[in-house]
């Protein structure tokens, strides 16, 4: 029963948050629990986030697929400051997400923060949410930050 009025919280959030990612999320596990199956919610907790990474990736492609990017457009990626800037950023945001994983597996109650902040941003810093994996990735980060700041300081 938790599990519901958490979930139903979440919708509400959700809303006033005008995140229809969470909204709808929430709303699709509380009608799975509603109609009795439970049964598959590990296997949703198990593939969803190879899913989800799934789906983003091949929203991210589609430019590709449509031609809408050159091969001129790829080249420039390894000739201009911003192409391999962005080249930087996406390799390290890829380590980051790794890390990001590697943490939940480790300490996964981590999520009800995340998710949490990730509502609190969407809310009142008007932020996009793109995943737990990101934002688990910031927190490996900032707790190796603060595990090397305060070990300094003892």
């Amino acid at each position: 029963m938790n599990g519901d009025i958490l979930l139903v919280a979440l919708i509400i959030i959700g809303l006033i948050g005008r995140s229809n990612i969470i909204t709808t999320a929430a709303c699709v596990l509380l009608i799975i629990k509603l109609v009795s199956l439970d049964r598959y919610l590990p296997t949703i907790e198990r593939r969803g986030l190879e899913l989800g990474l799934l789906f983003l990736t091949m929203g991210v492609l589609v430019p590709f697929a449509s031609e809408k990017i050159s091969l001129k457009d790829v080249a420039s990626m390894f000739t201009t400051w911003p192409g391999i800037l962005a080249l930087l950023g996406g390799a390290i945001a890829t380590y980051m997400n790794g890390k990001g994983l590697s943490l939940l597996k480790i300490d996964p109650q981590l999520i009800v923060g995340l998710v949490i902040g990730s509502i609190f941003g969407i809310i009142f810093l008007r932020g996009i949410p793109v995943g737990p994996l990101m934002a688990a990735g910031i927190t490996a980060f900032l707790l190796k930050v603060f595990t090397f700041l305060f070990d300094k300081l003892r």
